[in-house]
């Protein structure tokens, strides 16, 4: 019986919930299945109407003049009405068209992140490569933007469909510097507005204005190393963040305003003006002022150091395995982090080799994500049928691209599981079943989407529901499906 439980665990632990005839098809060789989707490049998105960041953030460029526009004339407006001191339809006017550019903005990003957030639901529903999915997913939480920023509205998509899945199965060197490069990482994370105190730029402040300083910020540069990188204890100190900061100042992006306005709009730019000059230490290693590249070398070593491999492997085996990693495992993985010096798939498959990873105990809950996602599969639910599909993202509490910080979405059970989140889904998974009704059998889809571990209390209890409502209900609301 170990090989069935085996697939079930390959389908709904390592990928996004077994489809029926899933199992059937991984038969008694699970780890191969899954090895097999690591071959090849990885799976795009080609969906119509998804553009790319750079295209997105130049008229979101050309909405932000409008604006600054609008307000110049609504401050004229009023100068004027006031001198005249009479009624003011012109400052009326100019208030209306500067609250309607800021308008425009949101017009503009919605319908993009909609679009973005509807083509990752579809690949996920419809890969025959779900591992890899998985695997995309989880380096977007570990790179995590949220949208809660208004300025990563329209670009927490493309951030992920530019940088991380070219990237999935290559170095993760090149998955590092690809995101922090990203329009997205830098706008969230503040560093086009990163100025080095000694730089070209600054001085030119110093000599217009005395009581105005250009400063650093240190958020890329923090996050890079407590996140991104090293993680907490990877033994980095606060003298290292801000010596990292200064050698990311000039990263930026094209098509700023103002004296700025150079480059092409939206694309990543290095700004030698805003760069600090002369050597920095950053973990004890000094390195000369070479600008651009000064950045990418530091980028290089982290990915290197130890700490990185140790905190990634810690991430995954407790993503994969549980919330707890278990050290042989996370050794295992951090070795093949060093040893192929960071190739992602012999990463994956020390991951894959791990015994701890094929324990048949069901030690995950699922987040709202993969509930749902499982779901869709599991019931060959259409993505575009009826309802928004994002709506049960926001409902259950895990909106798609808004994890509301950059330290993404928790990985551990009792994040998810409170009382309160475990009446959603069962009020989800009953609205779900009375809106399939009879047109899916539960009793004879549960065994295709949980294999062995469907329990028999769980079969039973399917099996005397009373409608097919009901049992669909019940399916999706058993302790089975909701771990992986």
């Amino acid at each position: 019986m170990l090989e069935p439980l085996h697939s079930a665990v390959a389908a709904n632990r390592f990928g996004l919930g077994a489809r029926p005839g899933d199992l059937d098809r991984i038969g008694r060789q699970p780890r191969e299945w899954l090895a097999a989707q690591l071959t090849g490049p990885a799976p795009q998105l080609t969906d119509a109407g998804l553009r790319s960041s750079a295209d997105i953030l130049a008229q979101g460029l050309e909405v932000r003049r409008e604006l600054r526009a609008a307000r110049r004339a609504a401050g004229a407006g009023n100068a004027a009405a006031g001198e005249r001191n009479a009624a003011a339809p012109t400052d009326a006017t100019d208030q209306a068209n500067a609250a309607a550019a800021l308008l425009k903005v949101g017009q503009i990003y919605r319908p993009i992140y909609v679009a973005e957030a509807t083509a990752r639901l579809r690949e996920a529903v419809a890969t025959d490569r779900p591992f890899v999915e998985r695997l995309t997913w989880f380096w977007t939480n570990h790179f995590a933007v949220s949208v809660d920023k208004n300025l990563v509205l329209g670009l927490a998509g493309s951030l992920e469909r530019e940088a991380i899945r070219p990237n999935v199965l290559g170095h993760f060197t090149d998955l590092l510097l690809a995101v922090e490069r990203h329009p997205a990482m830098l706008l969230y994370l503040d560093n086009h507005v990163s100025v080095g105190p000694h730089s070209k730029a600054a001085r030119a402040l110093d000599r217009r204005d005395r009581n105005r300083r250009a400063g650093i910020n240190e958020n890329l540069a923090r996050e890079i190393m407590e996140l991104h990188t090293l993680g907490v204890g990877g033994g980095y100190t606060q003298t290292d963040v801000t010596a990292f900061a200064e050698v990311l100042t000039g990263w930026s992006i094209g098509g700023e305003a103002g004296r700025l306005k150079r480059g092409e709009p939206g694309q990543f730019l290095f700004r030698p003006e805003l760069h600090e000059p002369g050597s920095k230490v950053v973990l004890g290693r000094r390195y000369s002022d070479q600008g651009y590249q000064e950045g990418v070398s530091v980028l290089h070593d982290l990915a290197a150091h130890p700490s990185t491999a140790r905190f990634v492997a810690t991430k995954l085996a407790r993503h994969f395995i549980a919330d707890e990693p278990p050290p042989r495992a996370v050794e295992r993985i951090a070795a093949a982090f060093r040893d192929s010096h960071g190739h992602l798939p012999a990463v994956y498959r020390a991951l894959l080799e791990s015994p701890e990873a094929w324990s048949p105990d069901l030690v995950k809950y699922k987040t709202p994500n993969d509930y749902i996602v499982s779901t869709f599969r599991g019931l060959d639910l259409p993505v575009d049928g009826g309802r928004s599909p994002l709506a049960p993202f926001e409902l259950l509490g895990q909106r798609v691209y808004s994890p509301g910080s950059p330290a993404g979405w928790p990985d551990r059970s009792a994040d998810w599981d409170g009382a309160s989140a475990l009446l959603k889904r069962i009020e989800w998974a009953d609205a779900v079943g009375q809106r399939v009704g009879n047109r899916r059998d539960a009793a004879a889809l549960a065994p295709q989407l949980l294999g062995e571990s469907l329990s028999e209390s769980t079969r039973k209890a399917i099996a005397r529901a009373s409608s097919g409502s009901q049992a669909i209900a019940l399916l999706l609301a058993s302790p089975e499906f909701m771990r992986r």
